[in-house]
């Protein structure tokens, strides 16, 4: 009888494990073989632990950190005027077993690298695509209606399908689970994805979504128009700052306790008015004029033949504004929206805007192609499917009252709300601006509240961030399921989590 030891058979094992290993490292040339109907792989080579850098930039701390992966770029071609490029980072060693795919900004055209990182340190296989064109523009999209679906929708839809193939060709085994985490247009990309392909994935991030396309395009560029025509109007820096401390000083305590934050924007009613000079100007009060361009900037006119209100910015994000209202990225994706997709006229200036009729010519040209309204999640919702949305109050880039709306209108649609908390939660978070920054706790891990939600069945009923100062946390606050806020218990530290509840007011 032939007797092994127990260090021979671990010994053993390590060899096995290691040889399917290198055999893995070596498949990943293999990868360029792969062929599927209207997909071209161009790139398929392993880069070593720390290895990868751009051509136009030196090697980001957050890239030399990166432990070895196969790297893999392919060309999709779904119809004859599409050219979308894609790149899927596969972990050599330590595969978490899943997949994510990360989101864009603005029009960008570009791999979303750095977040490809961050997910790849995760130990996900990741993925990412340019969406169908190059550049920041929307130029791409005059004369070729199919690279606009491409940046749509069909671009992120195709490079997911092809991205788990490959995924499965590397490790001989299908994703266990498949998540999607995006910010700005990416949290748009989230939004189509959960509402037009509700099987592409498991769970999904959408983070300050720009999921009213065309109204954030009209609201950025009516407030620009107004401003362009009156100097005198504009809200300069000191102006704004003026404006920003009263309107927190007006409304700060609608949590029971005074922090510098206001954590329901929409309960707070102050009227710019009461910063009027009485006399002469001075930076200590507004004109009448800069009175009414903050009116203007708040305000949230209506689509005259739907309806629905076009939200305008939030009381508390005055700081991110500029002098010419909404920030210059929201100015430029509006410009292009209507010189390049809605007039198809490059030369189209602000100065031609129309707000009542625009509105509708934008809505309307868009065909459910960009925009992504449609609150019938319910395809979602039945496959279990998990959508966690944030939103920052203070953002000036993308109006946050459009997360509330859609939130409300997905409630009304499926009719059942405990149908909703069970895979659909809103976090409205104070204080915060664009994707992150801002007065309010803007730390926070999401993939993390996702994973648990989606793979171990615990909904995330609050989710603890953290404002940070030279890197290190000086206040921790509970983000809360919309309609929820976080108030304050009435003892304890202000800037501890753990004297706060979530409740609904």
């Amino acid at each position: 009888m032939v007797r092994i030891s127990l260090a021979a058979i671990l010994a053993l094992m390590v060899a096995v494990v290691a040889a399917r290993t290198d055999d893995r490292n070596k498949s990943c040339e293999d990868l360029s073989t792969l062929a599927w109907p209207n997909v071209s792989i161009t790139m398929a080579s392993r880069v070593e632990a720390g290895g990868f850098t751009l051509p136009s930039t030196t090697s980001s701390p957050a890239f030399r950190a990166l432990p070895a992966f196969c790297r893999v770029a392919a060309r999709l071609k779904p119809t004859l005027d599409s050219d979308i490029k894609m790149e899927v980072w596969l972990p050599a060693s330590g595969w978490n077993g899943k997949f994510m795919a990360v989101g864009n900004g603005a029009f960008s055209g570009a791999i979303g690298y750095s977040a490809m990182a961050t997910s790849l340190a995760r130990g996900y296989a990741v993925s990412s695509t340019d969406t169908g064109h190059e550049g920041g523009s929307a130029s791409f999209a005059l004369g070729h209606p199919e690279k606009l679906i491409d940046f749509g929708w069909r671009a992120v839809h195709e490079m997911t399908a092809t991205s788990k193939k490959i995924v499965t060709a590397y490790y001989d085994d299908t994703p266990k689970r498949s998540y999607w985490n995006g910010c700005s247009a990416g949290g748009r990309q989230a939004m189509k994805e959960a509402q037009r392909f509700p099987a592409d994935f498991d769970g999904i991030i959408a983070g300050a979504p720009g999921l009213d396309w065309t109204s954030r395009a009209a609201q950025a560029v009516r407030v620009e128009k107004q401003l362009q025509k009156n100097e005198a109007s504009r809200l300069l820096r000191p102006h704004r700052e003026l404006l920003h401390t009263a309107v927190v000083a007006a409304c700060d305590a609608i949590d029971g306790v005074k922090d510098g934050l206001i954590a329901d924007p929409d309960r707070c009613n102050f009227d710019p008015s009461v910063l009027q000079c009485t006399t002469s100007q001075s930076a200590s009060c507004l004109t009448p004029e800069q009175v009414d361009t903050a009116r203007f900037i708040y305000a949230s006119p209506k689509n005259q033949k739907t309806g629905r209100p076009i939200t305008g910015l939030a009381r508390g994000s005055e700081l991110g504004w500029t002098d010419t209202g909404w920030t210059a990225s929201a100015r430029a994706t509006g410009l292009d929206q209507f010189r390049f997709i809605v007039f198809r006229n490059p030369k189209w200036e602000v100065s031609a805007f129309n707000f009542d009729s625009d509105i509708v010519r934008a809505e309307e040209s868009d065909g459910d192609i960009i925009n992504a309204l449609d609150p019938d999640l319910r395809p979602f919702l039945d496959r279990g499917g998990k959508l966690i949305q944030y939103h920052g109050w203070s953002d000036p880039q993308i109006s946050p009252g459009n997360s509330p709306q859609y939130y409300n209108r997905v409630l009304e649609k499926v009719g059942d709300r405990s149908k909703v908390d069970a895979s659909y939660r809103l976090f409205m978070v104070p204080g915060m601006a664009h994707c992150g920054g801002g007065e309010g706790p803007n730390t926070f891990d999401m993939i993390a509240a996702l994973e648990r939600w989606v793979e171990n069945g615990s909904a995330p009923d609050q989710i603890i961030a953290a404002h940070l100062t030279g890197g290190k946390p000086d206040r921790t606050r509970p983000l809360c399921p919309y309609p929820e806020i976080a108030a304050y218990k009435g003892t304890g530290s202000i800037d501890d989590a753990a004297s706060f509840v979530c409740r609904a007011e």
